[in-house]
């Protein structure tokens, strides 16, 4: 895994710390980092991508709860990843699909 640090100052603040953030070697190899750079940043604020409703609302409610939360994204080219936050709010890792 590669450690991963956006370095960006975003309008709104976080709703939750992300910890430590991660890339799996999935994501390294195939996601261009500026699209995991701006979906952490938007996870962070609760903008849980492409996940449907009901997740969403399990997402608002693991932020409020202090649960896991997972948002999925897909970069330039349709390539989709996971974020997710472990519930300890520890650690941050963005993943593909066949990795979770």
């Amino acid at each position: 895994m590669m450690e991963v640090s956006p370095g960006r100052a975003w309008p709104e603040g976080p709703r939750f710390p992300l910890g430590r953030t991660l890339a799996t070697r999935g994501v390294v190899t195939e996601v261009k980092m500026e699209a995991v750079y701006e979906a952490m940043a938007r996870h962070e604020r609760g903008d849980w991508g492409e996940v449907p409703p009901e997740d969403k609302a399990l997402n608002d409610q693991a932020v409020e709860d202090g649960g896991r939360v997972l948002s999925m994204w897909r970069d330039e080219h349709g390539t989709k990843f996971y974020i997710i936050t472990e519930a300890d709010r520890s650690v941050t890792t963005a993943l593909l699909p066949s990795e979770y």
